[in-house]
């Protein structure tokens, strides 16, 4: 035993003495590598014999050591540095550590409650739990054939249901309101559209002290006949909400008013989204009204107020899909992947339908504040300027009106048939389209000339003439597209296509074309 120790403790000091002599070869370095007393008593001993040129190599030679020395100095604190850094977040990595357990319990826990549901979903179907999934065609007609034969199903003809146990809360209390309480009105379906501008023209005077002069109202009217999207642009205090306001207030349907935020870039501002974690649906106003335009005829505007403040092309992209679609059956917005047996009464499918009393009006200030709008969405709605006040003036006192969708399309569908676009203008708007096809490299689209053939006559069945809805269109649909030429060396070109406007379709029309074309030749 003594022996082994004698052995141990030469042995253990052995190796002490080699990190000794570690430590002493370190040490013994760095006071070498910084004995600058030493060295100057060496130039001291040498400097008799030194020429220039070794004064210059012994300068140079110092210079080295002293940057090699402050990379190690550098090197050593960053050495450091990590270490202790790499040490001091321990704890809070332990802390991460159990958020993410409780994160994974939380996620197998909303797993498991789903699991429940589809083995539920199965057991009514037929089905057993663990069975081979269906195909998706043949998930869709057998989630359709659960939808209408499940007798549980929430349906208009069934009882109500308690908001409070749906995931569609307000979705769920407008279906209790017209089970319960909703009584159709009677419509006024014996009103013209001449008579239906002037009304509301006055109403909105007389009840609203709001004054629009009565051609704004005939443009606002007509493009109800026209497109879906209606955009409302102009310098503030124009009264570009007040209009689709005061409209809502006339036909008794008030208008839904959404402020646009700068943050919105997706869908789910609209139409809201689903919380896996509360198991409820986040429902917005702009979904509750067009799920609640589905129970009535009456017209109804959605309104989206400061609509540019955020990019329109990207939260209202996939709305510019759908209403682009032929079909207003097709006319479909996606909002939950698989249906509840207590969801709303109108929602098929995980689908709401967007009904075609629905029109969508969007306010812009064109400042710095604010996003281009971009072609696209100019090119789908029809876009009115409200630059002016119109003066007041003495109207007599107008009541509001009951007037149904059907009767409004059924309007505007005679006065397409009754007021189409004269062989004579179709000719002359051919020759402008070649004009500028050959001097600006614009030209009519297809969707410009649709909307064209639609716009005019509703303008005309609106108590307007023929060339004021063709100035009017021409200069907001085709000559806005000129602001993507480079203008500034342009101008006598803009000057001699004003003198062919003139040479086409006489020297007293085609006002707010030409008001257009001495606009551009200012600011460019």
């Amino acid at each position: 035993m003594d022996n082994f120790l004698r052995y141990f403790i030469q042995d253990i000091g052995m190796v002490f003495y080699a990190f000794l002599d570690i430590f002493s070869a370190i040490w013994d370095f760095f006071v070498r590598l910084l004995n600058f007393p030493g060295r100057m008593e060496i130039i001291k001993a040498n400097e008799s014999e030194f020429t220039r040129t070794d004064w210059i190599l012994l300068l140079i030679a110092n210079i080295a050591l002293i940057a090699l020395i402050v990379v190690l100095v550098i090197l050593l604190v960053k050495l450091l540095k990590r270490i202790f850094r790499f040490r001091v977040p321990v704890k809070k990595f332990e802390e991460m550590e159990k958020q993410v357990k409780n994160l994974q319990r939380e996620l197998i826990r909303a797993n498991y409650e789903k699991d429940k549901l589809l083995a539920m979903r199965l057991a009514e179907l037929g089905g057993k739990p663990g069975e081979v999934e269906l195909p998706e065609e043949e998930k869709e007609g057998e989630e359709a054939e659960f939808s209408s034969a499940n007798p549980n199903r929430n349906t208009p003809l069934s009882p109500c249901v308690d908001p409070t146990t749906s995931r569609f809360f307000r979705l769920t209390s407008v279906d209790n309101f017209y089970k319960t309480e909703y009584q159709h009105p009677v419509y006024d379906n014996d009103i013209t559209l001449p008579q239906f501008c002037e009304r509301f023209r006055n109403f909105a005077a007389s009840k609203l002290h709001l004054y629009y002069e009565l051609k704004l109202i005939r443009h606002f009217i007509a493009a109800f006949g026209t497109a879906r999207i209606i955009i409302l642009q102009g310098i503030s205090g124009t009264g570009k909400t007040s209009l689709p306001y005061a409209f809502g207030k006339f036909v008794q349907k008030d208008s839904t008013v959404v402020s646009v935020q700068p943050a919105w870039r997706e869908r789910t501002e609209l139409y809201g989204y689903f919380n896996e974690f509360t198991k409820k649906y986040t429902e917005t106003d702009f979904l509750r009204t067009i799920y609640e335009s589905n129970y009535y005829r009456d017209p109804n505007l959605i309104i989206l107020d400061e609509m540019n403040i955020a990019r329109v092309e990207y939260y209202f992209a996939e709305m510019l899909s759908i209403l682009e679609m032929p079909r207003q059956e097709e006319w479909l917005i996606d909002i939950v992947s698989a249906m509840w047996d207590n969801d709303p009464c109108l929602i098929e499918n995980g689908k709401v339908q967007i009904p075609n009393n629905v029109w969508f009006i969007g306010t812009i200030n064109n400042d710095d504040s604010t996003f281009a709008v971009a072609d696209k969405v100019y090119d789908r709605a029809i876009p009115i300027d409200l630059d002016t006040r119109a003066d007041a003036f003495e109207a007599e006192e107008t009541d509001a009106v009951t007037i149904s969708t059907d009767h409004l399309n059924a309007m505007f569908k005679e006065a397409k048939e009754s007021y189409t676009i004269s062989e004579d203008t179709m000719a002359k708007l051919e020759q402008m389209n070649e004009y500028l096809i050959a001097n600006f490299r614009l030209a009519f689209g297809n969707r410009i000339m649709k909307q064209l053939k639609d716009y005019v006559p509703c303008y005309i069945a609106c108590g307007g003439t023929e060339i004021e809805a063709i100035d009017f269109m021409v200069a907001k649909k085709v000559l806005r597209k000129f602001e993507s030429l480079s203008l500034g060396f342009m101008k006598e070109e803009l000057t001699k296509f004003s003198t062919y406007l003139d040479k086409l379709f006489g020297k007293n029309t085609m006002s707010i074309c030409k008001d257009y074309i001495e606009y551009l030749k200012k600011v460019n």
